[in-house]
Formats: C-alpha cells, sequence, structure tokens
C-alpha cells in the first residue's frame, strides 16, 4: 500500500455526524405499549421498557451499538473516497506549449520547460499531458503520463512550426483533461491574434521577451548548364537601418552580397554559382538562429528521354526535342508520341472529316497543361473528336482531350495549321513535358517552406519512404503522384525506395510571422472559469471493499439483535 493515504471527498466524512443521534437513541428509553405473557421464564432475559414517558437510562447491548458505529464509519469512508498505495488519485495536468518556429529563439524553450516544471511543482502534480500546438496538433507526453518522464520528454522538444491557429491544440487539451472544464495552461512567447477566442477554462501566459532578428523569408535555387542561380529574400526586422552582408558558399568557392534595410523592409539577391554541390546561404547570426542560416540542394532539371512513332508529323517535335533543355531521344521513352490509334502517351494527327477552326477556343481552366497557352490567331484544322475528357473545344469539335488513364489525344493536323508557327505550340509542349517530369518517380520539388505539403511520385511494386533528420522513416503510401501533408521537422528529407534513397528535399525554416520577433513579450490571460477543484485526480472508479465491509457489519448487527431477542421456550 506504500503507506499513502487519499480522500477524493473529504465532504463525505459528514456522515460520521450520524454517531450522535445513534449514540442518543441507545441511552434512551421510551414507553412501549405493555404485552401480556404468560409467564416471564419464557424469555431468556427480560425486556427493559419504560414505564411512563421517555427516559435516559445505561444501555445494555454495547455489541449492537459498536458494530453499527463501525458500519456508519465505513460508510464515511467510502463516501470520502479513500484510496491506499498506488490507488492514491493522481493530480493531472493539461499543458500547451506553442510550437511555432519562433520558440526556437534563444533561451525562448528553455524558459518553457521551467514554466512547466515549475507548475508541476506548485500544483503538486503527479500527471501531466504535454500537447505541441501546431498546423496539425501532437501529444509531446501522455495523456496522463507521470510527471518526470513527462518534463523528460519536454527536454527533447524543439519547437519548429509555422504560424498557426493554436484552437486545434486547445480542443485537444480540452478532450484530454481528466475531468470536464479541467483547468488548462498554454505557454507561448507572446501576445495572442486578435479574434482568437479561448476557452474560458484556459490559462495563457507568455515567458519571452522582444528580439530583434534578421532572417531569411525565401529561397530558391535552378542549376541549368553547371551554374546554380539562387534567389533569396532578407527581411530585417530589428528597429534601425542596417547593413546586411549575405553568404552564398559552396566548397571550395564563396561570394558575399551586402544589402542595405530600412526596419520592416526585405530586399531580394541574387547570384549565380558555377557548383553542382549544397549551396549554405547565411547572414549573421541573431535571436533566432533557424532562420539565419540555410541550405539549397542541387536543383537541376531532370533529363527525360521523349520520342515519336511513325506516321506522325515529327518535323515540328524534332525542332522542340533540340532546343528544350533536359530532352534525350535514347529508349526507353517516357513522353511516346505516336498517330491516333497508337498506344503513345500522346496522340498527334487528325482522322478523316477534316474542318478548320479560326476560334473562338474554349479551354478548360485550371489544367496545367493549358497555362500560358494562347491559341488567338491560331488555324486548328482537326478530324473527328477523339474520345476522353474535352480540354479544348471549338463548337462542337473537341481539339485536346485526356482519358482517365492520362493518354492524351492532340486532335490536329499539323500541315494544314498554323499553331507550329506560334508561341502556343513551344507553350503547349513545355507543359507536356513539365507533366511528364511531374509523373516520373521522384521528389517534383526540392525545398519546401514550413507548413506546405509535400508532392511525391511513386510507382507500384515498391517500398516507399520519408527519412528525416531524426533517422525516423515515414512510410509513403499511394502510387503515382501523392501528396503528403507537411512534414514536422525542417532539414533534409530522403525519398527512400526499397530502403535505398532515390531523391531528396529540403523543409527551409522559413516563416516571415515567426521571424518577426519584435512584437514577442510578457504577456497573461487569466482563466475566466472558476478555478475551484477543475484540476482533480485522474478518474478512476472508487474501491469496493468499504460496500462489503459495510454489509458485512449490518449483517452480523441484524444477527445479534435477532440472536437477543429470540425467546426461550420452557420444555
Amino acid at each position: 500500500m506504500g503507506g499513502r493515504l487519499s480522500f477524493g471527498f473529504p465532504l463525505g466524512f459528514l456522515a460520521l455526524a450520524a454517531f450522535a443521534p445513534l449514540i442518543a437513541a441507545y441511552f434512551l428509553r421510551r414507553r412501549q405499549k405493555p404485552r401480556q405473557v404468560s409467564a416471564l421464564f419464557l424469555w431468556r432475559s427480560p425486556s427493559q421498557r419504560a414505564q411512563a414517558g421517555p427516559r435516559l437510562e445505561r444501555f445494555s447491548r454495547e455489541a449492537s451499538l459498536a458494530l453499527e458505529l463501525l458500519a456508519i464509519g465505513v460508510a464515511a469512508l467510502f463516501l470520502a473516497d479513500l484510496r491506499c498505495g498506488k490507488d492514491v488519485p493522481q493530480k493531472h495536468l493539461v499543458v500547451v506549449v506553442d510550437g511555432g518556429l519562433s520558440l526556437s529563439a534563444k533561451g525562448v524553450a528553455d524558459q518553457v520547460r521551467a514554466a512547466v516544471a515549475k507548475l508541476a511543482k506548485d500544483e503538486g502534480a503527479s500527471a501531466l499531458t504535454l500537447i505541441e500546438s501546431g498546423v496539425k496538433p501532437s501529444v509531446l507526453a501522455g495523456p496522463q503520463l507521470n510527471t518526470a518522464r513527462a518534463l523528460a520528454l519536454l527536454e527533447a522538444w524543439r519547437p519548429s512550426q509555422p504560424s498557426h491557429d493554436v484552437s486545434a491544440a486547445l480542443l485537444m487539451a480540452r478532450e484530454l483533461s481528466s475531468v470536464r472544464g479541467g483547468r488548462i495552461w498554454f505557454f507561448t512567447d507572446g501576445p495572442l491574434p486578435e479574434g482568437l477566442v479561448l476557452p474560458p477554462e484556459v490559462r495563457v501566459q507568455s515567458v519571452a521577451t522582444a528580439a530583434e532578428n534578421v532572417a531569411f523569408l525565401t529561397a530558391q535555387r535552378h542549376d541549368s548548364g553547371g551554374v546554380a542561380a539562387v534567389t533569396v529574400r532578407v527581411a530585417n526586422f530589428t528597429k534601425s537601418r542596417r547593413k546586411i552582408p549575405v553568404t552564398f558558399s559552396a566548397a571550395p568557392s564563396e561570394q558575399v552580397q551586402t544589402v542595405e534595410l530600412d526596419p520592416g523592409t526585405s530586399a531580394v539577391v541574387r547570384v549565380g554559382l558555377k557548383t553542382a554541390a549544397t549551396i549554405r546561404v547565411s547572414v549573421p547570426d541573431d535571436a533566432l538562429s533557424e532562420d539565419s542560416a540555410i541550405e539549397l540542394l542541387a536543383a537541376p532539371t531532370p533529363p527525360l528521354s521523349v520520342g515519336a512513332l511513325e506516321g506522325v508529323d515529327s518535323g515540328a517535335l524534332k525542332r522542340f526535342f533540340a532546343i528544350a533543355p533536359g530532352l534525350v531521344t535514347t529508349p526507353p521513352h517516357a513522353l511516346l508520341f505516336g498517330p491516333p490509334g497508337s498506344k503513345a502517351q500522346v496522340t498527334l494527327g487528325a482522322t478523316p472529316g477534316l474542318k478548320s477552326f479560326v476560334g473562338p477556343f474554349f479551354t478548360q481552366k485550371g489544367d496545367p497543361l493549358l497555362d500560358d497557352v494562347e491559341l488567338a490567331g491560331v488555324v486548328w484544322t482537326a478530324g473527328t473528336n477523339p474520345p476522353g475528357r474535352p480540354l479544348v473545344t471549338a463548337g462542337e469539335a473537341v481539339l485536346i482531350a485526356e482519358e482517365e488513364d492520362g493518354t492524351l489525344h492532340l486532335n490536329l493536323d499539323l500541315p494544314r495549321s498554323n499553331i507550329q508557327r506560334t508561341t502556343a505550340w513551344p507553350v503547349l509542349l513545355g507543359n507536356l513535358v513539365q507533366r511528364a517530369r511531374l509523373r516520373a518517380p521522384g521528389l517534383p520539388r526540392r525545398h519546401l517552406m514550413l507548413g506546405e505539403d509535400v508532392p511525391v511520385v511513386t510507382e507500384g511494386g515498391a517500398k516507399w519512404s520519408l527519412k528525416g533528420p531524426d533517422g525516423r522513416d515515414r512510410p509513403v503510401l499511394g502510387a503515382g503522384p501523392v501528396l503528403l501533408p507537411a512534414l514536422p521537422t525542417p532539414g533534409r528529407w530522403a525519398l527512400l525506395k526499397d530502403g535505398k534513397e532515390l531523391d531528396a528535399l529540403v523543409v527551409l525554416p522559413l516563416d516571415p510571422r515567426e521571424s518577426d520577433l519584435r512584437t514577442r513579450g510578457p504577456f497573461l490571460h487569466e482563466a475566466t472559469a472558476d478555478a475551484g477543484t477543475l484540476t482533480t485526480g485522474l478518474s478512476r472508479p472508487r474501491p469496493l471493499w468499504p460496500i462489503a465491509l459495510l454489509l458485512l457489519l449490518l449483517l452480523a448487527d441484524f444477527w445479534l439483535t435477532a440472536r437477543e431477542g429470540r425467546p426461550v421456550v420452557a420444555r
């Protein structure tokens, strides 16, 4: 039992007040109706009766009184919810910590850890539930985990979420509270956004102070011809005008560009480096180190094999293949053009019943295949309508259609049309090439911002996963183009196919709203609900042994009373 006792409902001891009337009843004699008997010797012991009115006298049923007093005592212990040893209820605290990247500023996360530890000590909590707010809130420790273990898990906490709404985390905290309306503590680093409605049981405390910060807001890299074109945007979140050196380094070369920014302004910096290695871009370290240095992976245009089957007017195609970057003609072909009726990914040509159109042309809005394709001034000669979903039409004629399996039909007779002599032709073919690249297994994008969904392309018959900076593998389910939820931590993520790295991307720890630390500082919002006993013991059923003991005492008292009043029969 451990020698520990606890009472979950001390008001249950009010039942002990029944001692007084019970004892008084044993001392009080009341007048009873006379009962006629043939002989007194038939009774084992004569009943003592008052002959005139109530009066006090010494009672003679001490054993029965003792049993009934014990029964009242046991009933009071049950009502008071007596618990021993491991059954002693634990005081449970539910704490939400802000997972925003801004809490990674120097010293802030440590202050949150210290505040949570102090709260647990002051409240005498023996169980903690720790929740991190974020785009998708998560449980850091718990539910209802031992306080020491929960605080140990909090030591490994590294806030790295983009700016987000904390309402979902607070709702999760309410659901994980041990009692309805239980007090919830929320620790953050500054005032809450305007318009945020807090539940009445939530107490908010900020542990940070305002700070100055110079940060990257966006970053891009594109490789072509052995040259890496890097573009970054730098912001000055300080109170004074600053000259900021921006360093681009890729062993063994390095470039430094300096920009001068007024408070609250930003500027774009572009450089070109002849390298295929990872490039590190940095500004002088300050309050928030995470947004002061980033790494950009090589992002060359992936090669794509294209080809054309016999029966296709390939002159205009070959001219495009010769000038478009990253295209090769060696088989196997990832993008194959063929005549109508072939099994190529793209059919090009028109069947008999030709008719020329000069507009108006109607396009399927939002389809990436038609981005920036301007058909004004185009003469388009088409034949019989192809199967599939219409993408471009002219009256009742379907000029471009797509089937469910992705096969694309260009209902176009090139010799009788002039589209190949307009800007629409290379743009349309460029969109086709881009679509084919996006359908190739791998990662279509190499650099993502915090909170961005992750596009991945997989193929059947293999096991796919993403390996994060923490070394853990996260499975990728589905075949073909898959859009995964935002990755939880910044850094390099590798795409594995059957355990081998196929591609990689970097999640950049950049978010303008998290990098501006000028608005951070002390903040306190007290819960509007009455504290009372909102933070209570864990939900456990009351022990049943007092009920069993109570019934046993009542049965013993009944047997003893019946035995003392049993008449003796003369023989």
